[in-house]
């Protein structure tokens, strides 16, 4: 069985919680393993109505037969991580999920520093979670690992070693990254980035995958790109036109209103050549076509929704595998037997 990650193309917020969610459900993976930076990057799920929000462990965590692994290459907030242990306990959690025990520690010292540094607060308009600071300290190899907490000690293994014994095993691991392409620390619209790389090389590099393990990458675009935060964001429409069209939206973490910007298919074409992508997800087609709504048949797409996931694949020049069309997790098209 393969290796699959899913990533986000644009700058976060993509919809990659329910592209993942599918995947789990629907694929059955034995392990989703969850890379990226840490805390500062929200998944939200809907299921039967009620939206799950997380920001530690893998997004994939209703699939109760998987088990969940935190990546040697993500920080680890202890107050957050016990905090969705409770939160998700109809899920069974704290029974299935691993940190690797390399992890390095979010403090409270690292919180604080990122809300009162102006510059990275204000000026950069980062999320406040302390994910710069901490991972400034590992640079400098001063951080805390997992290791070194005492109350982790019984989710502490080695991530790396399971994920490849996993796959050694014929078994499918689903491994799921955070932020999108335009936070890369390296691509991204630097400074106004993330503190670390978001791209499908750094994700698989965080759960201990060498590139000959990967078997796809699923890269993850919204029909209506958003941001939360500060930086360069061509195409942005004004409020008033996001507005009208619909498009109101708050960031999983900050609460931050997101910003919203029209199709840009020269940088999805960019992110996915750098992240190597094998098919694409288009998420939140409803808000692009309303008549597109929860259809789950793609012969059955109204033509505007069609024609823009065919110029998608023309341009882009990777096949549209995965369709959301609501907000609902039965809400999807799946054409991955096409390609």
């Amino acid at each position: 069985m393969p290796s699959v990650i899913v990533v986000g193309g644009q700058w976060g917020d993509e919809g990659k919680g329910s592209i993942i969610a599918y995947l789990a459900l629907h694929d059955e993976p034995e392990i989703i393993a969850r890379g990226g930076v840490g805390t500062n990057a929200g998944h939200s799920v809907v299921i039967n109505g009620k939206k799950y929000a997380v920001r530690q462990l893998p997004t994939g965590f209703m699939q109760t037969k998987a088990r969940l692994l935190v990546g040697a290459g993500v920080l680890v907030d202890p107050e957050v991580f016990f905090y969705e242990l409770e939160h998700l306990k109809d899920f069974n959690v704290a029974e299935r999920v691993g940190i690797d025990y390399r992890c390095a520690i979010i403090e409270p010292k690292h919180k604080e520093m990122d809300r009162k540094n102006d510059y990275l607060h204000g000026t950069i308009g980062t999320t406040g979670s302390g994910c710069g600071p901490a991972n400034a300290d590992r640079v400098m190899r001063v951080a805390k690992q997992a290791k070194d907490i005492k109350e982790l000690e019984p989710y502490l293994t080695d991530v790396a070693a399971e994920v490849n014994d996993a796959l050694d095993e014929g078994a499918l691991v689903l491994v799921e990254g955070t932020q999108g392409f335009g936070l890369s620390l390296y691509y991204g619209t630097y400074p106004y980035v993330t503190s670390k790389d978001t791209t499908a090389s750094a994700v698989a590099s965080d759960v201990g995958i060498g590139p000959t393990r990967v078997d796809d990458v699923i890269v993850v675009f919204k029909s209506f790109p958003t941001r939360v935060g500060a930086g360069p964001f061509p195409t942005e429409m004004p409020m008033e036109e996001a507005d009208r069209l619909g498009l109101i939206e708050y960031g999983t973490v900050t609460g931050r209103r997101r910003r919203v910007r029209w199709f840009d298919f020269e940088m999805a074409r960019y992110a996915a050549r750098i992240n190597g992508a094998t098919m694409l997800a288009v998420t939140m087609l409803d808000k692009y076509d309303k008549e597109a709504f929860g259809i789950t048949d793609y012969d059955k797409l109204p033509g505007k929704a069609k024609e823009f996931i065919e110029e998608i694949e023309e341009r882009v020049g990777v096949p549209v595998c995965l369709i959301k069309t609501g907000p609902e997790l039965e809400h999807i098209i799946d054409l991955r037997e096409n390609i």
